[in-house]
């Protein structure tokens, strides 16, 4: 999570949601939404993001992503609240400058972007990645810039 006035960015709070890995799909879909219906509630959030599914060598670990990125947008809008959808290439060009950076460089232009702040690992430099693309976008259209 960050906070975004104007062009200033500041952390806020990054993790991981985890879920049982032997408990049943379904169990742990439930368990997903759960969470993030407390963690909005206790965070109230204003726009939440969403990076869109990429295919992944394994077609089964790309369909859980896809189902568990489901719970999550569907768990904000339940909240009230709109979700971007950004492309893995379009957080990294607009975090890192171009479409093909690594995940050690989303992480440390995350880093700089977010000064002081603890990341979690490269998942959480990811969805920071990710909320920061929005913010930009946010930013870019209420000046009414176009992309």
């Amino acid at each position: 999570m960050i906070e975004a006035e104007g062009n200033r960015l500041r952390h806020v709070a990054n993790g991981q949601l985890k879920t049982d890995p032997a408990a049943p799909l379904a169990r742990s879909l439930a368990h997903l939404a759960d969470q993030l219906d407390a963690l909005l509630a206790d965070r109230c959030p204003h726009a939440a993001a969403v990076e869109e599914v990429f295919v992944n060598t394994n077609p089964q670990s790309t369909l859980k992503l896809g189902q568990a990125r489901g719970v999550a947008i569907m768990t904000a809008a339940r909240s009230g609240i709109d979700v971007g959808e950004y492309a893995p290439t379009l957080v990294k060009k607009a975090v890192v400058g171009t479409g093909k950076a690594d995940k050690a460089q989303v992480h440390a232009m995350v880093a700089r972007l977010l000064p002081g702040a603890t990341i979690a690992g490269p998942d959480a430099a990811d969805a920071l990645a990710v909320a920061i693309t929005h913010a930009h976008h946010l930013a870019s259209r209420r000046a009414g810039i176009t992309r």
